[in-house]
């Protein structure tokens, strides 16, 4: 009786994990186009025209800033991030609650708004340096909320069992707590990574050349097509390079507990004498990440005595920048799904690869995404400047965003539940959505959050693809600054904020209520 059930079980299994393939490749042959698109223009050009593109001083110089600030902000985010998040999870630091939110609370303002209000306040400041200070202040909160999460989620009993063998605290951090933080430092190192590569207006403000700024300058300045597209697929083969290294140090533990009771709750440690100096690093990036750009925005809207409020474009731009938001960030959540699964729950060479080339594409700066979609748009599919096409862009260009958030979740949930609802007859699809997905809700609905807050900041390819006539808080922002009107850009700046709020407060909260709190 045993064996008649098994086969009918085994090959629903194989059904499910079919469907879900079929679904990841389909997504994965859409993240490719950027990659098409380049390779195509690389053929065209051919290899010594191409070479000669590659092999210039200028790339060099492009590819040591981009290293240089990938190695100085890593791990300075790293640190700063496990710092706080052990500060406001596992001490007795007075306003623990407070703090942690306001380490959040910079996901609210746009990279490109942090360095608006630094440049605002010091106008003098450029260089490596600077991008590494404004990138480390708009990113932090990226590595933040999963290593707090994940504080939050270990059981003590691990670090009890350590310090009474005899380690010191900071050797039962080092040797137990650590390294079970590895996969929320690797996912959000990977996601800072990625937008470092990506990023475009915050280092064009503080006239720090990237990869990505020299791209949309040559396009913009001399519309040299391959030119531009030679250093898009450098910046490819970086995010490769990004990619691989996550890879190794990620491997492949598992971190879902399974078993009869409930972890211990923490006993905070007390920090004594320590509270005050303490108090200083949570005081000094909620000073710096949230005050620098409250202080100049209050400077730059009491300059335009309100005039700019009054403005018709204002509410039509905060309109279309909300509707897109929520779409964009559906249908990248959507097409995220598949991808997650198998990365958690079947993981091998050849989901591998297909995760690969769902992250790639978050590294490729919005208008070689933007690009690649018109060329497609206007030779195949007549569906240029359509809402259809600018989802797609989203999609593309957000997908790491949406499947790291989901595969954080779905890992946290025991596939021993899942693999039951299929043995009481469910379809393997079906226990998907009920079980696993049901379970990883906080998950869904964070990664659902970061997109589209993400969404609400994008420039280049809502410019090259919109339909004509849409404006966006982004693009009325970058307009204005363009022409140095920074007191008519400011209520579009904190209209982006004010939308990104709530984002981040359900992000926030719901990282606090997956972990049970």
């Amino acid at each position: 009786m045993f064996a008649t059930q098994a086969l009918p079980l085994r090959r629903d299994r194989q059904l499910g994990s079919k469907s879900l393939f079929g679904l990841a490749w389909l997504v994965s042959l859409a993240a490719l186009l950027p990659l098409g698109f380049i390779l195509w223009i690389t053929i065209q050009t051919g290899w010594e025209t191409a070479s000669a593109l590659i092999f210039r001083p200028r790339v060099a110089e492009l590819l040591v800033n981009t290293v240089l600030l990938e190695a100085l902000t890593l791990p300075a985010c790293i640190a700063l991030a496990v710092a706080l998040a052990w500060l406001t999870e596992r001490s007795d630091l007075p306003g623990a609650r407070l703090w942690s939110w306001l380490a959040v609370a910079p996901l609210a303002i746009p990279a490109f708004v942090h360095s608006y209000a630094w440049i605002g306040l010091a106008p003098g400041m450029h260089g490596l340096f600077a991008a590494m200070l404004v990138s480390v202040l708009a990113y932090l909160p990226f590595l933040y909320l999963p290593v707090s999460a994940q504080l939050r989620r270990l059981d003590p009993a691990l670090e009890d069992a350590a310090a009474s063998l005899g380690l010191a605290p900071w050797r039962v951090f080092l040797r137990v707590v650590l390294p079970q933080l590895r996969i929320a430092i690797c996912g959000g190192s990977l996601l800072i990574g990625l937008h470092l590569l990506a990023e475009y207006g915050l280092y064009a403000m503080i006239r720090f050349d990237t990869f990505t700024t020299a791209i949309v300058d040559q396009f913009q300045s001399t519309y040299n097509g391959p030119a531009a597209n030679m250093l898009a697929g450098v910046l490819v083969l970086s995010c490769l390079g990004l990619l691989a290294l996550e890879v190794l140090i990620r491997g492949d533990a598992r971190y879902a507990r399974v078993g009869s009771g409930a972890p211990r709750p923490v006993t905070r440690r007390r920090l004594g004498r320590a509270r005050v100096p303490a108090l200083l690093l949570p005081l000094a990036l909620a000073g710096l990440g949230l005050g620098i750009p409250a202080y100049t925005l209050a400077r730059w809207l009491a300059a335009g005595h309100g005039a700019a409020w009054q403005a018709p474009e204002l509410a039509a731009a905060f309109g279309e920048t909300l509707l897109y938001a929520l779409s964009g960030a559906l249908v990248t959540t959507l097409a995220a799904a598949p991808m997650a699964w198998l990365s958690v729950r079947a993981p091998g060479r050849l989901q591998r690869m297909l995760e690969g080339s769902h992250y790639y594409v978050g590294a490729l700066p919005g208008v070689v995404v933007a690009l690649a979609l018109v060329t497609v748009t206007v030779r195949i599919a007549p569906l240029y400047q359509s809402v259809a096409t600018v989802l797609l862009a989203y999609a593309l260009m957000f997908l790491p965003r949406a499947l790291v958030g989901l595969r954080s979740g779905i890992a946290q949930v025991p596939v021993e539940l899942e693999r039951a609802a299929v043995s009481l007859g469910r379809r393997p699809l079906l226990a998907i959505l009920s079980v696993t997905l049901r379970l990883a809700a906080p998950g869904v609905a964070a990664c659902m959050a970061l997109v589209a807050m993400g969404i609400t900041t994008e420039l280049t390819a809502t410019l090259m693809l919109a339909p004509n006539g849409t404006t966006t808080l982004a693009t009325q922002f970058w307009s204005l600054t363009n022409e140095l009107d920074y007191a008519g850009a400011a209520p579009y700046a904190a209209l982006m904020i004010v939308l990104s709020l709530p984002l981040t407060a359900l992000l926030h909260a719901q990282s606090r209520r997956a972990s049970g709190q």
